[in-house]
């Protein structure tokens, strides 16, 4: 049976718009699109900055399912950006810092707009455990 979780921060959302930041069926783990946002909810302006906090919630969302799963699980990724030239370079720079050992599937995508005003990224990813 499938269990879905959320972190510390993104009750609300979840309340609001009724929704979770991951799900876990058997031993596979995918979080919802993640954005660049604080735990009080509000965008990081700095296109650099919102990047690296997106990656920072792909993985609480992860952990909140599993506490033991890092990015080695991460076996596909999906980005949507709003502009690609302002974001392209920081995820594939995080991409290298946090799995230097492994190259996940990726789906990237250049959007209009995004589900929060002021976010530029949404990162989802599915993530398997250790068998």
């Amino acid at each position: 049976m499938a269990q879905y979780y959320n972190y510390p921060g993104t009750e609300a959302n979840s309340e609001s718009f009724h929704y979770s930041q991951a799900i876990q069926y058997g031993n596979t783990i995918k979080t919802s699109g993640q954005g660049g946002w604080n735990t009080d909810g509000s965008i990081i302006s700095d296109p650099a900055a919102q990047v690296a906090e997106a990656f920072e919630n792909v993985l609480r969302a992860l952990q909140a399912a599993d506490s033991s799963i890092s990015w080695k699980n991460v076996c596909a990724i999906r980005s949507y950006h709003t502009n690609l030239d302002e974001t392209f370079e920081h995820v594939t720079e995080r991409f290298k810092r946090l799995m230097p050992d492994h190259r996940p599937i990726w789906t990237c995508v250049e959007i209009k707009k995004l589900g929060i005003p002021g976010m530029i990224i949404e990162i989802g990813v599915e993530a398997m455990l250790d068998a």
